[in-house]
């Protein structure tokens, strides 16, 4: 971590302090819905050395009353989670590097093949997997990551990259030296952001007049559906929906003029946006809408529903995870993900049931899980040292971890997922 961190019982202290209780863009009062308890930071991997100083802090949930904003009510220090060791990696999945390839594609040949030498700035730009496809076509490109560990290996690639977090003194800084970007795009970065109203003010004073802004994210109506608590994590400060963004683009001059539905991170949303004077709107966007409206995001209900189904789905987990431990089954768990922390500690999971979790990360192995204390191991452990049932916190990559794990399943082996319920598969 970049900074020595206070004890957790003095860190505690200043919890009502840091608590939230207006909402991030409009003002209006948030109303929680849920309370996870006290949390570790999601990616704060860690050895034994570093648990007195491992921080927590407390994950509540809250809803605008007003723009229906979905937020975090307290949020940990960005560089506490975004430090120079931070440990993932885009282009570890190749299913995520074919679907940033795809969008690169279409970007190449929508948006910027009538745009006279053709600039992108990527918001989060990771480990330059995005980016990288406009390189190769030598389209000026400009990547804004500030966590050095990837931000270097994209330098690696030859993306020039800053390492900063973007804001009004990066924005203008780029302005004067690369001019204004035809196309800025973010890929689960924006949802990171606390201060988002700041964040579109750089973005409207640094995209070009006929630029758009893309970004994705996980989607708000597609959480609450599949009882996906695992995406609520301190990076996460906002869950989005179609109607919020759109609130949120209108207070600063930009339309959202076409969403695309993806099946990326169990459900996310691609929102295309640009200056209010582009009219060219799309059948799709008309047709989310009266989906979103059915699903009555405007209603607190709804969102006390999802808080009820969070705790079912936790007991039911907890329960079949104590019931195979007593049948004297061994389990095991894959995928040691920023969204298995919450899973982890909210359900009460530690290493009694659970023996290890198998991830591919080279920077997370030999660590152990945040609060919980679990080892994480090798895909390579795992397939020589088998159990009879791992818990799969990539749900959201099932097909691919399962094509990769196929001699497991054929020893027997059985996958448990909790998304969207809980399940031997």
């Amino acid at each position: 971590m970049t900074k020595n961190l206070i004890s957790p019982a003095e860190k505690r202290k200043s919890f009502g302090k840091d608590r939230v209780t207006a909402c991030r863009i409009c003002q209006s009062q948030i109303i929680p819905f849920i309370n996870f308890g006290n949390m570790p930071l999601a990616n704060g991997f860690l050895t034994p050395a570093q648990f007195a100083e491992e921080y927590f802090y407390p994950l509540e949930c809250s809803v605008c009353s007003s723009c229906w904003m979905v937020q975090l009510s307290h949020q940990p220090d960005p560089e506490w989670m975004f430090h120079s060791n931070y440990p993932f990696f885009t282009g570890t999945s190749q299913r995520m590097s074919n679907h940033f390839r795809a969008l690169a594609d279409t970007i190449m040949s929508h948006y910027l093949d009538q745009q006279k030498d053709p600039f992108i700035l990527e918001i989060g730009s990771n480990d330059g997997t995005f980016l990288k496809h406009f390189s190769k076509k030598s389209i000026r490109t400009l990547g804004i990551e500030p966590s050095a560990s990837v931000a270097e290996r994209s330098r690696n690639l030859g993306i020039p990259t800053l390492q900063k977090f973007f804001d009004a003194e990066v924005a203008e800084s780029i302005l004067k030296e690369h001019g204004q970007p035809h196309v800025i795009y973010a890929a689960n970065a924006l949802c990171h952001i606390p201060d988002l109203a700041g964040t579109f003010e750089a973005i409207q004073k640094l995209m070009h007049p006929q630029g758009i802004l893309i970004f994705e994210d996980p989607y708000l109506p597609s959480v609450l559906e599949k009882t996906a608590y695992d995406q609520i994590y301190d990076e996460h400060v906002y869950l989005f929906s179609l109607h919020s963004v759109s609130n949120l683009a209108k207070r600063y001059g930009f339309e959202v003029f076409d969403a695309q539905q993806l099946d990326t991170h169990g459900g996310s949303m691609r929102y295309f946006l640009s200056r209010q004077a582009r009219k060219q709107l799309y059948d799709d966007l008309w047709s989310l809408t009266v989906s979103e409206k059915n699903f009555h995001l405007d209603e607190i209900a709804t969102y006390m529903k999802f808080s009820g189904a969070c705790e079912t789905s936790r007991t039911t987990l907890k329960s079949l995870l104590l019931n195979l431990k007593q049948e004297g089954k061994s389990i095991a768990g894959y995928a040691a993900t920023s969204k298995s922390t919450t899973v982890l500690n909210y359900c009460g999971i530690d290493k009694s049931l659970i023996d290890f979790i198998a991830d591919s990360t080279p920077e997370k192995q030999g660590k152990l899980t945040p609060g919980s204390h679990i080892p994480i191991v090798s895909p390579d452990y795992f397939q020589s040292n088998y159990p009879d049932y791992a818990l799969l916190f990539g749900w959201n990559h099932l097909e691919e971890i399962s094509g990769k794990e196929q001699t497991f399943q054929k020893a027997g082996g059985r996958w448990i997922v909790y998304v969207p319920k809980v399940q031997v598969i």
